[in-house]
Order: structure tokens, then C-alpha cells, then sequence
């Protein structure tokens, strides 16, 4: 199984082989060490830890700190559940060379947050008439709830923060990787603004 922490970098167009322009995102991944290999004898399930990036130590917990002093400081620590830990042990290193060209990865991270939103920009309602005598109802939800109920029924679509929300893409291809440089190139598109901390799995191998 494969699987890596990186940043969102920026967006453009690849042209492949056969000429066709297609959406990428380029991600800077890894390197990454190990921090604990969780078993389920031990832990109660199976999963490897990891850490990623730098951090300033006022800024780490002293928890943390004692967690990783053996390997250093790092910014963000996160866990992959894996049917069976036997292929890694702590203080190895991961970075862009486990991926191919042609692996099938899943992306998660936080979407962009875009505030308090109305519910036409929120979740796509058509709004009120523009003409025969509407005056500020355009944008409006119209109807939410009838009189009888006295109340408004839970679930119902209104305005309200829109984004900042853990989102999961899946089915994107790597189109290339530099290991030089430590970045893959995916297709499609990724959540998150640039500098954005994804977690990066695949889900299928390059055939």
C-alpha cells in the first residue's frame, strides 16, 4: 500500500501523449518518517503514523515532543489504517518514489473556506422571480417550514458557513513524478487553497 502527506503547490493544463489537455495539480510530497507502527495487538488496530513538515518547538506540544525525539520535530503527525504492518517500521523515510506514473490515488483534505454564504451560492437554490414586482427577493430561500408545525424541521437547507470541510477526491491519476524535487503531478483538481496539507493514497497500481 502506498501512501504519503504533501501540499497542494498550483494548478495547470497537461498536454499527454496523444494531445489531449487535460486539468492537473502539481503536489510537493513528502519526505516523511515513520513515527510509530500501530498494531492491533498493541493498539487494537493496524495503522502507520507518520510526520511531516516543520514546526517551530514553542509551537509543539510537549506530548508531541517527547512523542518524536528520537526522529525531530515535526508540524503535523498523521496515521494511515493498513491491513498488515509487517513492511514498515519506525524511522523509515517515505517520499515521491513510492508513486508511478499510471497509480490511481485518493486525495483528502479541508476545502477552501468561503464564509458565511446565502443558499443560492450554498447549496445552488434558483432564488426568487427577478421581475413582476419583486423588490429584494431574488436571493431569498423563500418557504421554511409550514405554519402548522410551529417550528422549522431539522435539515432544512439554509444560510450558513459554507466550506472549511474535510473532502475526499477520488479516482485522480499520477501523471508524473520527480523525485528530485519531491513533487507528483495529479489529474484533476484537489481541495484545499495552495499550501494546503493533503493526505495522498492509492488506491490501485500502475499497470
Amino acid at each position: 500500500m502506498k501512501f504519503i502527506l504533501g501540499k497542494k503547490e498550483n494548478m495547470f493544463s497537461f498536454v499527454g501523449s496523444d494531445g489531449r489537455a487535460t486539468a492537473a495539480t502539481l503536489l510537493s510530497v513528502g519526505p516523511v518518517s515513520i513515527t510509530q507502527v500501530k498494531t492491533k495487538e498493541n493498539d487494537g488496530y493496524n495503522a502507520i503514523q507518520m510526520g511531516f513538515g516543520t514546526r517551530a518547538v514553542k509551537n509543539i506540544s510537549k506530548a508531541v515532543q517527547g512523542h518524536t525525539k528520537d526522529l525531530g520535530l515535526f508540524a503535523t503527525i498523521c496515521e494511515f489504517r493498513v491491513d498488515d504492518t509487517s513492511a514498515w517500521k519506525k524511522g523509515d523515510v517515505v517520499d515521491a518514489s513510492t508513486f508511478e506514473i499510471g497509480d490511481e490515488i485518493t486525495v483528502s483534505g479541508t476545502s477552501k473556506g468561503k464564509g458565511f454564504q446565502g443558499v443560492v451560492k450554498r447549496h445552488g437554490f434558483r432564488g426568487g422571480q427577478r421581475t413582476h414586482g419583486q423588490k429584494h427577493s431574488e436571493r431569498e430561500p423563500g418557504s421554511i417550514g409550514s405554519t402548522g408545525q410551529q417550528k422549522i424541521s431539522k435539515g432544512r437547507r439554509m444560510a450558513g458557513r459554507m466550506g472549511g470541510e474535510r473532502i475526499t477526491v477520488k479516482g485522480l491519476r499520477v501523471l508524473g513524478v520527480d523525485t528530485t524535487n519531491g513533487k507528483i503531478l495529479v489529474s484533476g483538481c484537489v481541495p484545499g487553497v495552495k499550501g494546503a496539507l493533503l493526505e495522498i493514497k492509492a488506491t490501485a497500481t500502475a499497470k
